[in-house]
């Protein structure tokens, strides 16, 4: 089993991502700058309580063919509303007072598979232990033995690298310590040739729109397509610290939040596509998660502050479809 993590980075105001119609009028009347219309929100199949963003059809039609799920007012007590701190919480596992030097994925990673790295890859587990999509390696990797993770670019040049494929080195002292940057790099890869083995097997991919997001996830599907046995992937989309000009004045459908959540939208839809086309969506659980939610009075820029609780998408062939929880209180 595969899961996959989606970081929405900034804190995403899940009021107006899942929006509750129970309490609509309690809704609008504390953030009448930003409310969605009531006769624009996208309808749930048997949940009449809430329902989700205009811009999040992909989403809603994964949710309506019980491949999606929702937990609402996911959180802590005494909630930190720094962007750093929330997200350490998030991705060490820690209580509010508590500060972990591990993540809760590396600590489960060096449970199931104990002593990494000594004596891996191995004829057990000859691949990653985890793969995050980018540059940098986040907290939630660390074990005890340190990083349980490694990064992987989105693009081909990831590949290219790998294997060999190479720009052409100018003949200068700057060309040949590239030459040897990529000599290294080359050689302290261990998983090198298993990533791209995964890679080259899958030659045919469903269609993804442009958005990074999407391309990460892309990268994602052709990994597990591939074959690789890794179990934890993480990709991440910034821009949701939205305190002003969340939405367009007088459209509020549209704006800033509208675009981010289309993208992620969007990708998640073509991502399950590409699973069931590669015949492995059935090994998938993903889930989205930011480091909080957002007040639910909307401020005076068009946008919305730092909050608590924050509502949750799981999506999957086998997610156990609905809502979990209520409309938060207003």
């Amino acid at each position: 089993h595969v899961l996959v993590l989606i970081q929405m980075a900034g804190g995403n105001d899940s009021l107006n991502t899942v929006i509750p119609i129970d309490i609509y009028g309690n809704y609008a009347a504390i953030r009448n700058n930003i409310a969605i219309p009531e006769s624009a929100i996208l309808a749930l199949n048997k949940y009449e309580k809430a329902g989700l963003h205009p811009a999040m059809t992909g989403f809603r039609d994964l949710y309506n063919t019980e491949k999606a799920a929702i937990l609402q007012g996911v959180g802590y007590p005494s909630a930190n509303q720094s962007h750093f701190r929330s997200m350490d919480i998030w991705l060490t596992g820690a209580d509010e007072d508590q500060y972990l030097n591990t993540g809760w994925a590396g600590r489960f990673l060096s449970h199931e598979y104990p002593n990494f790295p000594v004596g891996f890859p191995n004829d057990t587990m000859p691949d990653p232990l985890a793969i995050q999509i980018g540059s940098v390696l986040s907290p939630a990797f660390i074990g005890p033995g340190g990083y349980c993770s490694m990064a992987v670019d989105t693009g081909i040049d990831f590949y290219d690298l790998l294997n060999g494929i190479e720009d052409p080195v100018p003949d200068t002292p700057s060309g040949k310590e590239l030459s040897f940057l990529r000599l290294i790099a080359r050689q302290t890869n261990k998983y090198a040739d298993a990533i791209t083995n995964a890679a080259a097997k899958v030659t045919q991919q469903a269609a993804y729109p442009d958005s990074y997001i999407a391309q990460q996830l892309k990268t994602v599907a052709k990994l597990i397509g591939g074959g690789l046995k890794t179990k934890i992937y993480m990709v991440s989309v910034g821009g949701f610290d939205t305190h002003a000009s969340q939405v367009v004045a007088g459209n509020t459908g549209t704006g800033l939040h509208s675009d981010l959540l289309k993208q992620i939208s969007d990708a998640i839809s073509a991502f399950m596509k590409d699973l069931q086309q590669l015949n492995v969506s059935k090994r998938v659980l993903g889930l989205t998660f930011s480091e909080f939610g957002r007040r639910m009075a909307s401020n005076g820029s068009g946008g919305t502050d730092h909050g608590a609780a924050q509502s949750l998408l799981l999506f999957g062939d086998y997610v156990q479809n609905g809502v979990l929880g209520n409309s938060p209180p207003i």
